[in-house]
Formats: structure tokens, C-alpha cells, sequence
């Protein structure tokens, strides 16, 4: 065959299509004003909110100021047709939007920037808003999807008020890519159909074991007795040959000494309810051991697990689901003042939940500043082309 006729035919090769950039994003956000009540464009809306985020900015005041301080640099890249939103636009805009719709929207961008989760750890752990009560309701909750090695919010959903986490927890789980991911959740999300649901993604997942189970839990920490000594590091006689690994670390600060041992084991046969838990294949355990001014304390966990014999792999699922804690809960509190947000009106919570993942996102994963958050809120605050940057403009 001639050669120059076979490249003819050869099919051309497609580059893949670009990301969406997060404006692109937000633009895709459904408006759900009244035609003849879009005084403001919804994007010029949802960028300056954002821009306030990342500058420091916490409320609703905070973005209206922003948006007049900043106004004439903000028509560089924004419409404001009729000028920048007073903070009650700001207000009823962020009520209004369908949360998730903004959900999509903040998904479809962070699978943009971060395609490939094979491998992570995704934690999934849920966070009061304390000052976002409203009289007569309980106390709001925010359930959020945290990936350990790269270091992003993948997700947020909102726990409705007459119910609790484990309705939020499978919401959350559905709008999330998850294919290799080991997906961590505490006792409250260890539950049969969340586990189904979590292997249909393509997932493995490290589920904590308490009281919720009162059977399984006395029954596998009965089964770690028999085969675990305390503080061994080898099992005894009735352990089955080849279905238990274990792997120890130690941690030492500050006069504190910490030993942790981590037992994985794949001899499930004799757990009768082990087919009713899906892709089931080993049950953890952790046993802490504190020494703190020459006292000990021992401490057990018990975690149903569809990992194989791989006890590090267990090992880096548990101490990376803290970091949901350290790293996301505790940053949007100290950073970005969620837990003194007062918005409560319609989904106002809920949005500037994912708001301020947005801007936690944006800000964590840019390498050009050696800061922490505080330091580059300060940065694009005082350098316009430093905030366009954490735009991706």
C-alpha cells in the first residue's frame, strides 16, 4: 500500500477539548430570577461574590463593598450592566439558586482541574454552621467530600432540616466521580445501602464501626480479641494463615508518644451478614496507644473495609480521613469565618458553602505563592493580575 495514500485515510488526530474554566462554569448556573428581576447578570453576580472569597471576604456586605471598590477593574472582564449588586441582591440571588445546580456547576470544574482521582482518599464528613440557625430549626448541617492527596473539596451537600446525614451522604455520594477512590466515612455513614452505593462507583470504602451496628461492632471486636493480643504485633494461634497483615507507626511531639497499630484481616466467612454489605472483603482495626506525662491509654476501631490484604493502604485511608477535619473544616472556619456565617434565608447557606469551596480550591491549588490562605487572600486582594490568575483569566 502506498504510504502516502495510507496517511491520507489515517483519521486526524482530536486534541482533547480544553477544561471549562470556572467563569465558564459559573455561567452554566440556571438563573432562577424572573426575567423582568435580572437587573444583574447572574455570572457578574456569582464572580464578584467569589472574588470577595478569595480576597477575604465573608458576607453578603462584604461583596457589595468589594464590588464598588473594585468596580471600574471589574468591567475589564464583567458586563455589570447596571452597575455593581447591593448586598440584598446579593442576598436573594445566593437564596435563590437551586444548590444543586450550583453543585453541577462547582463538579464539573473541579473534574476539569482534577480529572484523575485514581488513588485518593476521599473523606466524607459532615459540619455544623452554627450561626446560621434559624429560630424553630435545628442547627444546619453541610456534609462535604474532601480529597486527601490532592487536596480539594470535591462537594457539599446540605443536611435537610428534619433529617440528618445519611440522607445527605448518598446526595452527595451521587454527583461525585469516584472510580479508584477509597472513600472514608465515620460511624453515621457506615450503612449498607452507602456502601452499595459506593462500590457502584467504582470505589473502595473504609467504613467506621460503632454503636449504629451494636451486633457487628461486638462481634468483630470480639473476633480481634481472639486473634489480636493487645499491643502485639503478631496474631495468635487463631488467626488463619495469610488473611491478617499489620502495620505499625509512631508518632512523638511534644512529650506526647503515640503507637499505632493497624490489622487488616480477609477472613470474613463467619460474618453472617457479611453478603448483605456490598464488595465486603475485610474487616480494620486501630489500636491507638497514648503515652502523655507516664499515662497510657489503649484505644480500638473497628472499620468494615472492601480493600484487600493491603494493611498500608487501610492505614493511609484512616489517618487521611482527619484531614477533612484539619485541612477543609478547620481552614473555612479560621479563613473564611463559615462557622460565624449568619446567611440562613432560603438555600443561602447551602451556597455559600460551596462558595467558599470555590475559593478554597482556587487558593490551595496555586503553587506561585509559597503562603498559606491568609497570606495569598492578602495577595490577590492587593494584585489584580494575582487574582486574575486564581481566576484562570
Amino acid at each position: 500500500m502506498n504510504n502516502d495514500h495510507a496517511h491520507a485515510n489515517a483519521p486526524e488526530h482530536t486534541p482533547a477539548p480544553a477544561p471549562p474554566t470556572l467563569v465558564e462554569c459559573l455561567a452554566a448556573v440556571e438563573d432562577p430570577r424572573m426575567n423582568r428581576t435580572r437587573r444583574h447578570k447572574l455570572v457578574d453576580v456569582l464572580t464578584i461574590g467569589l472574588c470577595s472569597m478569595l480576597t477575604g471576604g465573608e458576607g453578603f456586605n462584604d461583596m457589595a463593598l468589594f464590588g464598588r471598590i473594585k468596580r471600574d477593574w471589574l468591567r475589564e472582564f464583567l458586563e455589570l450592566p447596571k452597575g455593581v449588586p447591593t448586598h440584598d441582591t446579593f442576598n436573594r440571588v445566593f437564596s435563590a439558586i437551586d444548590p444543586r445546580c450550583f453543585l453541577d456547576c462547582f463538579v464539573r470544574w473541579v473534574r476539569g482541574i482534577c480529572p484523575a482521582l485514581e488513588g485518593d482518599v476521599v473523606a466524607i464528613d459532615g459540619k455544623a454552621l452554627r450561626h446560621a440557625l434559624d429560630e424553630g430549626n435545628p442547627i444546619p448541617y453541610i456534609v462535604s467530600a474532601w480529597a486527601a492527596q490532592n487536596r480539594l473539596a470535591l462537594g457539599q451537600v446540605k443536611v435537610d432540616d428534619k433529617s440528618n446525614e445519611i440522607t445527605a451522604i448518598p446526595e452527595l455520594l451521587k454527583a461525585l466521580y469516584l472510580k479508584g477512590c477509597i472513600v472514608t466515612i465515620d460511624a453515621m455513614g457506615c450503612q449498607k445501602e452507602i456502601a452499595a452505593q459506593i462500590a457502584e462507583k467504582g470505589a473502595d470504602y473504609v467504613l467506621a464501626l460503632k454503636g449504629n451496628h451494636a451486633t457487628a461492632h461486638e462481634e468483630i471486636a470480639l473476633f480481634f480479641e481472639k486473634t489480636v493480643a493487645p499491643c502485639a504485633t503478631a496474631p495468635t494461634d487463631f488467626v488463619t494463615p495469610g488473611t491478617m497483615d499489620f502495620h505499625e507507626t509512631v508518632d512523638k511531639d511534644h512529650g506526647r508518644l503515640e503507637i499505632r497499630h493497624y490489622w487488616l484481616s480477609t477472613d470474613i466467612g463467619w460474618f453472617q451478614d457479611r453478603k448483605l454489605w456490598k464488595k465486603l472483603a475485610s474487616f480494620g482495626m486501630v489500636e491507638s496507644m497514648r503515652l502523655v506525662r507516664g499515662k497510657c491509654s489503649i484505644e480500638r476501631r473497628f472499620f468494615l473495609c472492601s480493600l484487600t490484604l493491603d494493611v498500608k493502604a487501610f492505614a493511609v485511608a484512616v489517618r487521611a480521613h482527619w484531614g477533612v477535619e484539619n485541612q477543609l473544616h478547620w481552614v473555612l472556619d479560621v479563613q473564611f469565618g463559615e462557622d460565624q456565617s449568619r446567611a440562613r434565608s432560603g438555600h443561602a447557606a447551602e451556597n455559600l458553602a460551596t462558595l467558599r469551596r470555590l475559593a478554597l480550591n482556587l487558593l490551595k491549588r496555586d503553587t506561585t505563592k509559597q503562603r498559606g490562605i491568609r497570606g495569598k487572600q492578602k495577595n490577590a486582594g492587593w494584585n489584580h493580575r494575582y487574582l486574575l490568575h486564581l481566576l484562570g483569566l
